[in-house]
C-alpha cells in the first residue's frame, strides 16, 4: 500500500460526519494517554468553548510513526504522550510545529517545555525512591548516586532499559554527572539488582512491599494508585511502602522529575482549536483535576495537589530543561547497554 493510499485510507476512518457538528470547530488528537485519562477532559474542554473533539488513541511509538506515514495528510492536529524523550523524538521526527503562545510560556515553567516551544509539559511525574519501611531505615537513603554502593546489593527493584522513563533518568544524570561517572554508576546499580529487570512500576512496588526486595525506583502515581485501588490486597501492600525523595541536599539538585505533555502537529487544519485545548489542558481546573485523578503533580505553579501527594511530602526538583532528556537519550541507550543493564 502506497504512502498516500494508506494516509488517506487512516483519514477516512478518523474523521466521520459526527465530527462535523453544529459549531464548524473542531480539534483531532492522538494520544498515548489512556483514553480514561484524556476523554474527561476532553469533555470539559467541549462543554466550556463550544469546540468538538475526535480522539485516537494508542501507544506512543506507534502514534508517532502513524504521524510521520501520513505526513501532510493527516487529520490529527495535537500529539499527547508522555516522557519528554518521547516528545524529544516526536520534535525531531518533524511531525510538530513551534507554538510561541505567551499564555503557554506564562502558565509552564521554562523546565518543563521545549527550548524552542515545539511540545509543552501538561502534569508532571517524579521518579523516586520508594522503599519498603517494615524492612529499611530511611535514614540510611540519600541520593540517586549512592544506590549503586555495594551496602545496597541485592535490594534493588528496577525495570528494564527499554523503559523510556529510566532511560530519562540516566540521560539527566549524563547531563549533571557526565557520560563517564554516570556509566561507572549504572554498573554499580547494575550490582545491586535483587532480580534481572521485569515488570513495570506497579510491580515493583507490589515486589518492594512483598520483601522481594527493599527499593524500587518508581513514579509516585503508581503508589498513588495503590493506596486508592479497589482491590484490597494492592491497598495492604501500599501500606508497606513509603517515599523518598533523593539528592535534597543544599546546592543538590533534586529529584528527577518528567512529564506528559503535548504539541500542535506539523500539519494542523485547526491551530486555533488546537492551541485552545493546549490552554485548557493547563488550567487550573484541569491541572487540579490530573492531580486528583492520577496523582500526577501539576506543571502550573500553585494549583492544587491531591490528599495522596500530599502524604508523600514536598521535595525540591531537579529544575533541568526536559529537553535535554531527549537529546541525551541515545547515549543513555548505549550507556545502559554497556554497563549490562537489561
Amino acid at each position: 500500500m502506497s504512502k498516500i493510499i494508506l494516509s488517506t485510507f487512516l483519514i477516512c476512518i478518523f474523521v466521520t460526519p459526527q465530527s462535523v457538528l453544529a459549531t464548524g470547530k473542531n480539534v483531532n488528537i492522538y494520544s498515548a494517554r489512556k483514553e480514561a485519562l484524556i476523554l474527561p477532559l476532553l469533555k470539559r474542554f467541549k462543554n466550556s468553548t463550544g469546540i468538538n473533539f475526535r480522539l485516537v488513541t494508542g501507544k506512543a511509538d506507534g502514534l508517532l510513526k502513524r504521524l510521520e506515514i501520513e505526513g501532510n495528510l493527516s487529520p490529527a492536529d495535537v500529539f499527547i504522550t508522555v516522557d519528554a524523550g518521547r516528545l524529544q523524538r516526536a520534535k525531531k521526527a518533524g511531525v510538530l510545529q513551534k507554538i510561541n503562545n505567551p499564555f503557554l510560556k506564562k502558565r509552564i515553567p521554562a523546565s518543563l517545555r521545549d527550548k524552542e516551544n515545539y511540545w509543552f509539559g501538561l502534569s508532571q511525574r517524579a521518579r523516586t525512591i520508594i522503599y519498603n519501611k517494615e524492612a529499611l531505615d530511611a535514614t540510611k537513603l540519600s541520593t540517586y548516586e549512592d544506590l549503586a554502593n555495594p551496602a545496597w546489593s541485592g535490594q534493588l527493584c528496577i525495570r528494564s532499559s527499554d523503559s523510556i522513563y529510566n532511560q530519562s533518568l540516566v540521560a539527566s544524570m549524563i547531563e549533571v554527572n557526565g557520560i563517564k561517572e554516570t556509566e561507572s554508576w549504572a554498573r554499580g546499580l547494575v550490582q545491586n539488582f535483587a532480580r534481572p529487570p521485569t515488570g513495570g512500576d506497579t510491580d515493583l512496588l507490589k515486589a518492594t512491599a512483598a520483601g522481594q526486595c527493599n527499593i524500587a525506583l518508581a513514579n509516585t502515581y503508581y503508589l498513588g494508585r495503590l493506596i486508592n485501588s479497589k482491590i484490597s490486597s494492592e491497598r495492604k501492600a501500599a501500606q508497606n511502602l513509603s517515599v523518598f525523595w533523593p539528592n535534597q541536599g543544599k546546592g543538590d539538585r533534586g529529584v528527577h522529575v518528567n512529564v506528559s505533555g503535548a504539541g500542535v502537529t506539523k500539519y494542523a487544519r485547526n491551530i486555533n482549536e488546537a492551541i485552545s485545548l493546549l490552554e485548557f489542558l493547563v488550567t487550573d481546573e484541569s491541572q487540579e483535576w490530573y492531580a486528583e485523578v492520577n496523582n500526577e503533580y501539576p506543571v502550573v505553579e500553585g494549583a492544587k495537589v491531591s490528599k495522596t501527594l500530599e502524604s508523600f511530602g514536598n521535595f525540591k526538583a531537579d529544575s533541568i530543561n526536559l529537553t535535554i532528556l531527549g537529546v541525551n537519550n541515545p547515549e543513555a541507550v548505549k550507556l545502559m547497554d554497556r554497563a549490562g543493564w537489561r
